[in-house]
């Protein structure tokens, strides 16, 4: 059997490594302060550790984070997410 996603609207902001957009992702995710990101961040590679619903996830410089259709957050790698995702 064949299955096609369900259209689903998504906000989702990209992590570039800097401190505004450690901000950025911070206010995006409403419930995170950006003193707890930057506990998250490992300071050589620059990666987050984002708290899922799965577990911590790795988010690196260039993947986005997600909020998902029940309020949840979440790492895409960001050619993932070009191709399941367009702008609206």
């Amino acid at each position: 059997m064949k299955y096609q996603k369900k259209p689903v609207v998504i906000e989702a902001v990209q992590y570039d490594g800097t401190p505004e957009s450690q901000l950025k992702i911070a206010i995006f995710m409403r419930s995170v302060s950006t003193d707890e990101l930057r506990k998250n961040e490992r300071e050589k590679d620059g990666e987050l550790v984002i708290h899922t619903l799965e577990g911590d996830m790795k988010a690196s410089i260039g993947d986005f984070i997600i909020k998902g259709v029940h309020g949840e957050f979440y790492p895409c790698k960001p050619d993932i997410f070009e191709e399941t995702y367009d702008k609206i």
